[in-house]
Order: C-alpha cells, then sequence, then structure tokens
C-alpha cells in the first residue's frame, strides 16, 4: 500500500498537472470502484480543481464545493496519460479527463479490488478522515499523548490510521529499525526519551524516503511505486544483512502482512515469534539468533511440527469429516 512518501510525491505530480485545469469526465472501467452515488460524479465535471492533498494514504481532489477522493489500497496505482487515453484491461479501473492536461488513469493489478472512489461534500470529507495525527510537524509532547492514549505494541501503534497518519507496514519496518526499538514493545512501557528518540526517527525515515523519491521520479510522473525497495534497511529484507550491524534480517509473517525486525540492533538478540507458531514448538523455538544458527548447523529446520489428530468429537474432527478422500 502506497504511504505517506509515496502518496505526497504523487500528489505533488498530479498537483503540477491538473491544479487550475478542469475536470472533463470520469470514465469507470467498473461500477464497483464508486463507493458513493450523491452526488453524482457530473456535478464536478466542467468543475477546476482547486487543490490536491492528502487525508491520511488518500488523494483528494478539491472543488468548489465537493472532494473527490481516491484511496489507493494495497494495489491501487496511478499512470499519466496523454488526454482521452483508454483505460488498460485487467488493470483498469478508471480515467479522469482533465481538460488541456492529460488523463490520470487509476490502476489496480490484484483481484481483489479495493481501491475506491468517493465523491463527497465538507461533512462526508470529515467522515472518511481516520483521526490520525501527522506526526511530521507535530511536537514531541503531542506525540507522546497520542502513542500513550492506547497501550498496543509499537508496530500496531505506528501503522493505526486512528493514531498516526500515513504509516504503514513498510515504513513502520523502517523506522522502528531507525530507532533500534522492537516492534512488540508496548507503547506503555516507553520511557520519555525513548518516544522522543522514536519521534525523531518518524521524522528522519519519512523526510529522507519523500526527498529519495522525489529525487527518483525527476520531472517524470511516479509510476514505480512499491512497498519493496532495496535501498531499505529491513523491510522485505528477511535473511538479507542488517545495514547497521550485519546480521541477518527476522520476520513474522501474519495475515497478508510481515513484520521485519533486527534482533541486535532493535530486540537484544532475541527472535520473535508468532503466537501459534511458538505454541506448537514450545520449547523447541530458538529464542536467539545463536540457537537459530546452532539449529541451522544441526540440520535441524525451524519449522512447526505436524498438528496432532483432533480429538474425537471436536469441531475439527467433525470438519474433517467432510474433506473428500483421494480418489473418492
Amino acid at each position: 500500500m502506497p504511504e505517506l512518501p509515496d502518496v505526497d510525491v504523487y500528489i505533488e505530480h498530479i498537483a503540477a498537472r491538473t491544479k487550475g485545469k478542469a475536470l472533463e469526465k470520469v470514465r469507470l472501467a467498473s461500477p464497483f470502484v464508486l463507493r458513493t452515488a450523491e452526488p453524482p460524479l457530473t456535478a464536478v465535471y466542467g468543475q477546476k480543481v482547486e487543490r490536491v492533498h492528502r487525508l491520511g494514504k488518500r488523494i483528494v481532489f478539491d472543488f468548489t464545493a465537493l472532494h473527490l477522493v481516491i484511496h489507493l489500497m494495497v494495489a491501487g496505482r496511478f499512470r499519466w496519460k496523454e488526454l482521452g487515453a483508454a483505460i488498460p484491461g485487467k488493470v483498469g479501473l478508471a480515467a479522469f479527463d482533465f481538460t488541456g492536461a492529460g488523463t490520470l488513469v487509476l490502476t489496480e493489478a490484484s483481484t481483489k479490488k479495493r481501491a475506491s472512489i468517493h465523491l463527497v461534500d465538507d461533512a462526508g470529507l470529515t467522515a472518511l478522515d481516520p483521526g490520525g495525527m501527522e506526526v511530521l510537524g507535530s511536537s514531541v509532547a503531542a506525540f507522546a499523548a497520542k502513542l500513550r492514549s492506547e497501550n498496543h505494541t509499537l508496530k500496531r501503534s505506528l501503522t493505526d490510521p486512528h493514531l498516526f497518519s500515513g504509516i504503514g507496514n513498510a515504513y513502520s519496518d523502517e523506522i522502528l529499525h531507525h530507532a533500534r526499538m522492537s516492534p512488540v514493545k508496548l507503547t506503555s512501557r516507553l520511557t520519555d526519551a525513548e518516544i522522543e528518540k522514536l519521534h525523531s526517527s518518524i521524522h528522519v525515515v519519512l523526510k529522507e524516503w519523500t526527498d529519495r523519491l522525489r529525487a527518483e521520479a525527476g520531472e517524470e510522473f511516479p509510476e514505480k511505486v512499491t512497498a519493496f525497495r532495496p535501498e531499505m534497511a529491513v523491510h522485505g529484507k528477511y535473511g538479507k544483512p542488517c545495514p547497521r550491524c550485519g546480521g541477518p534480517v527476522q520476520r513474522i509473517r501474519y495475515a497478508a502482512n510481515e513484520m521485519n525486525y533486527c534482533p541486535t540492533c532493535q530486540t537484544e538478540g532475541k527472535l520473535l515469534a508468532d503466537r501459534s507458531l511458538s505454541r506448537l514448538m514450545r520449547g523447541d523455538w530458538p529464542k536467539t539468533l545463536e540457537e537459530l544458527e546452532a539449529k541451522k548447523a544441526e540440520g535441524r529446520a525451524v519449522v512447526a511440527p505436524p498438528a496432532p489428530p483432533p480429538k474425537k468429537g471436536s469441531i475439527a474432527e467433525r470438519a474433517a469429516s467432510f474433506i473428500p478422500k483421494r480418489g473418492g
């Protein structure tokens, strides 16, 4: 999912091309991408774009009294084409034609079509705002109050859009690595000094990556937006050497996401384990990098043991009875 640095660079390029230009038409390849029925899209046809800005991870086009809001979600991306360009097959969702400027094409390279378009008034825009704090430019005191308002792990807090704006899975990994903090440390256990350090790391990482992406795009429209970049320290770098200490980067997978970290720099050498896997492996789960390397040297793979057979009469046993036998 495009996060603050990518979205801000998108906005800079979109604003440079569309501000002051009239929205001629919106063409939809899929009616499901539009999540609002009233007001109709025709209500902003012919109106000039007054401003393009970010709302969390959403991109907002301000018109006279209405706002066109686009949420890219995980796989949504933009392309800038000549005016009237066709919407690409398979991945194309919509095209926004701007008079005398060009066409902004919305794509989504995923079978799960989650990207969305809303056309709303001021009240509707407020309703779409998750309410997260914009950390860039915030004071340490305000950041500390927000961070301590709920007790979660650092990873969860940083990626919660109701707490902080624009930070997702990728940059939270990078921020925590820069701050040398464990992703599973609880916010209630942070000292004032640690919070100040985290606040600083957020500024450093987000500004550094925004500048890097801006320089990478140059005058060209940014079309190579990805959450996995070779210059990143730990995100997507499982098994690769940490750029700071040289130790192997580790990860925890959960749902459709993964958490990447350096045990040496962030967890005092301890390996983190997801609850289900560590519960299955119990005492066999390596607690440190040294134990992990020892198990590898012994040829003992760090994998979960086979699950025990379901208890008689249990839900699992009943569910298993519905699985067809091979050849049946």
